[in-house]
């Protein structure tokens, strides 16, 4: 009988979340799902000058913010914390003392203290890259030399990635490692630290890198590197998150946009791809603007709301309907919610700024101020409780026929004068959102100055 799947993210806090860090998250995700397992988030906070509690609460948002959550690690518990490395000094003690009993490790003449690397072939058979093998036996250059031994703890006491990271995954009972191709050096390395300790590894998937436009390994300077980014710009979580599933692995039907539980019920480690992934920046916006295309109202107002109130705009003073009304009409213009507030904005204050090119195009061009004029008085003459789309259509082309002029010479001022901008909804939807008594106002407003 095969041990449950339990499966592990471990970050560094030093910054940010970057993509490819996430994208290692989510896969683990997706494996621990796809196989009714766990994922275990530990933090790799060994490192005291670069690691911070800021750093840590981004790992935290970032991951939230995608839609994965985890089974044990901060927050939640477990029967294998604690979940910091800085708080399990006891445990590396302990482990290093085994390796010290088997006369595995020496301390150096600086003070480090070393493993001693076996000097025999390694075979490793990776679930992604496949076959992997080393002989620490055979010199490393043309002098002869061979690779020096593995320094596990530094002379102040602090340990060294590879050692915590390998007591880690035994002391937390973890089965499979799914991390970047950038770590299957550091690989036989690893399992030779888990056979000295006695332990069995787990099975290795080392996943392939992403790259940039450039055909580099994306670093945190690349555009797209950090996951916060993305929430700022006002993306759909479910969007990036689907993307991220794209760079090293595909549905195999062409699909582009499928939701990550379906990916769950699909993932499986072998179908992974082996070369590296390219991250296209504008991929990812495309295939946002589709998830907002295809959103249902309901969540999309749950991703507008928070935008529009960080925005200072008073939502809340306004009815439901009207709120719904508003996202609507607006819904298929909106590419990122950073955006949202300034096509939004006028339905909730008279308080809106004016595009100021918009404004010397339309409202100041001769004989505007006239006609947004005679609109106001042609529109008072409409039945407040016929204020609706197709009267409001019918009063411009009306007006438009007695002054002789196209529909144009009166859409184009008003819409800058209830808006302040030239673009935007269906202009007859604004008007009856805004409703009468305003929309007059407004026109008049825009006449007088």
């Amino acid at each position: 009988m095969t041990s449950p799947v339990r499966v592990r993210f471990a970050p560094s806090p030093t910054g940010f979340l970057h993509v490819g860090g996430a994208r290692t998250a989510l896969f683990n995700w997706l494996y621990a799902k796809h196989t009714g397992g766990k994922l275990i988030l530990r933090i790799e906070d060994t490192d005291k000058a670069r690691n911070t509690v800021e750093a840590v609460q981004v790992i935290y948002d970032g991951l939230k913010w995608l839609g994965l959550d985890w089974d044990e690690g901060p927050g939640v518990g477990g029967d294998h914390g604690p979940y910091f490395q800085s708080e399990r000094d006891a445990v590396y003690q302990r482990y290093l003392e085994k390796l010290q009993a088997a006369d595995a490790v020496y301390l150096d003449d600086k003070g480090s203290t070393r493993f001693k690397l076996p000097r025999k072939p390694i075979v490793m058979e990776d679930l992604v890259c496949g076959r992997v093998e080393v002989d620490r036996s055979k010199p490393i250059n043309p002098l002869g030399d061979l690779e020096p031994d593995m320094t596990i703890r530094r002379p102040d006491g602090s340990w060294i990635f590879h050692f915590v990271n390998v007591v880690d995954d035994i002391e937390m009972g973890i089965t499979h490692v799914i991390r970047g191709e950038d770590h299957l050096s550091n690989t036989p390395k690893h399992i030779e630290l888990y056979q000295a300790l006695g332990a069995t590894p787990p099975l290795f998937a080392h996943i392939p890198l992403i790259l940039n436009r450039s055909g580099g390994k994306m670093s945190k300077r690349d555009q797209g590197a950090s996951v916060q980014q993305y929430i700022d710009d006002g993306y759909v979580p479910e969007a990036v998150a689907n993307y991220l599933c794209l760079l090293g692995w595909s549905p195999k039907d062409n699909r582009e946009k499928i939701a990550l539980d379906e990916v769950a019920s699909l993932f499986e480690l072998d179908k992974i791809n082996r070369r590296n992934a390219a991250f296209d920046p504008d991929k990812c916006f495309w295939l946002n603007g589709q998830y907002i295309q295809q959103m249902p109202l309901e969540r999309f107002r749950a991703l507008c709301q928070p935008v529009l109130e960080h925005a200072g705009l008073p939502i809340g003073g306004f009815p439901n309907d009207y709120l719904d009304g508003v996202l609507a009409s607006v819904k298929e213009k909106i590419k990122l919610f950073k955006d949202l507030p300034a096509w939004t904005s006028y339905f909730f204050t008279d308080d809106f700024p004016f595009d100021e090119e918009a404004v010397t195009k339309t409202l100041r061009a001769p004989g505007a101020p006239e006609r947004l004029q005679q609109l106001a008085a042609h529109l008072e003459t409409l039945p407040a409780e016929g204020w609706n789309h197709d009267a409001i259509e019918a009063a411009f082309k009306d007006l438009a026929a007695q002054a002789g002029v196209k529909t144009a010479a009166f859409i184009h001022p008003a819409r800058v004068a209830a808006s302040g901008r030239s673009v935007g909804p269906s202009l007859y939807h604004l008007l009856a959102l805004l409703g009468q008594e305003k929309v007059l106002a407004r026109l008049r407003a825009a006449a007088s100055k």
